[in-house]
């Protein structure tokens, strides 16, 4: 049987979020659902899109769920294609080991990983992370602060998922239905 990737959206408080799936597993989840972003992810897994719903409501369910404040952590089949090793050894690890309310340096993560990568290169892998928020690279903060975040509009969508998940205080102002 020929592999395929199938396309889904969730809708979030930080926008429709565009999920992807092989049969393998969740292979990418992008920020903004386009049909320029579904081209971009399907050429970069080098397979051929299929309609198929039923593949993606175990990836799409568990989000809504997410930001509805319920699940504490993403228990889904992870297609790694579109990583090279070292990417898949530290995206690995962060998704085995960091969970929900937890947060790791980027220095840890490169000893934890063993691939024995400088904290500036964590960094670009998090950058780079083609499963944000399933492979929680913002649970991964700097020595001294929260560190940088690619995702969504940026550090503020990162600090709003940790104030979700409680790994940085609220402020009195903080709603989970309000977008950061």
């Amino acid at each position: 049987m020929e592999e395929t990737v199938a396309f889904g959206t969730a809708g979030t408080v930080l926008g429709d979020l565009l999920v992807a799936a092989t049969e393998a597993g969740i292979v990418s989840l992008g920020f903004h659902d386009s049909p320029a972003a579904r081209a971009r992810t399907a050429k970069a897994a080098a397979l051929p899109v299929v309609d198929d719903r039923e593949r993606l409501a175990p990836a799409l369910d568990a989000l809504r769920a997410y930001f509805d404040g319920d699940p504490k952590t993403f228990d889904l089949p992870i297609d790694w294609r579109l990583t090279s090793d070292a990417q898949r050894a530290v995206l690995g690890t962060l998704y085995s080991t960091v969970r929900y309310g937890e947060t790791v340096t980027y220095g840890e993560l490169g000893e934890r990983s063993g691939t024995g990568l400088h904290a500036q290169v964590i960094g670009q892998v998090m950058g780079s992370n083609p499963i944000p928020l399933i492979v929680p690279c913002h649970r991964v903060v700097a020595a001294n602060g929260l560190g940088g975040y690619s995702g969504g509009s940026g550090i503020e969508v990162k600090r709003w998922l940790l104030t979700l998940e409680g790994s940085v205080p609220a402020t009195l102002d903080w709603d989970l239905a309000l977008p950061p």
